[in-house]
């Protein structure tokens, strides 16, 4: 049971650090005269990485962990979205943030995971908060988590991509290229 905690703590370790990572790219990227759009749905995307932990690690101490032999694959899909996640904020690099941050004029990046779709960080986290309960059967979390972040993911796409389209060229780059399913240039 120690090791549970322990393997869903230093998850949450991470999402803490990305968050730090993330205020000291939204403070570069004002500084550049950068400004952050839709802001009024923030809340609630904060609000569902939070309690999505506390209800992972409720059902986790509810029912009790049971790591199964068929654990391993929703480790192993778990483990391939924590690489594509350094992927993708790596190839965002100052432009990476949890946040709407917008400099107008700037070139969006299409390097990466980014080559192929346009929201490969989203693929990822909706991989996250589905494989990380599945590996310790907490099904509901999975499942309920799953539903409320396609809800958030809806307001927040359409918000970011205007935003996007107004102020940079999102447009000319991506207007080939799948929201979550990958697509190449020929």
């Amino acid at each position: 049971m120690g090791f549970v905690y322990l393997f869903v703590g230093f998850v949450m370790i991470q999402r803490v650090i990305e968050v730090i990572i993330a205020n000291q790219n939204a403070r570069w990227i004002k500084k550049q005269g950068g400004y952050e759009a839709g802001g009024e749905h923030y809340k609630y995307i904060v609000a569902l990485h939070a309690f999505f932990f506390v209800a992972l690690l409720i059902e986790i101490s509810f029912f009790g962990p049971e790591v199964l032999r068929w654990s391993l694959i929703p480790l192993i899909v778990f483990l391939i979205a924590q690489v594509g996640r350094v992927w993708a904020l790596s190839s965002l690099g100052r432009f990476w943030n949890t946040r709407i941050m917008i400099l107008p004029g700037a070139k969006v990046v299409a390097k990466g995971p980014y080559r192929f779709m346009r929201h490969p960080n989203y693929v990822i986290v909706a991989m996250e908060i589905l494989a990380l309960p599945f590996i310790f059967q907490a099904y509901w979390t999975a499942f309920i988590f799953s539903i409320l972040n396609v809800i958030v993911l809806r307001v927040r796409i359409r918000e970011e991509e205007s935003a996007l389209k107004e102020a940079t060229n999102y447009e000319e780059v991506f207007k080939d290229r799948g929201r979550f399913v990958p697509s190449y240039d020929e």
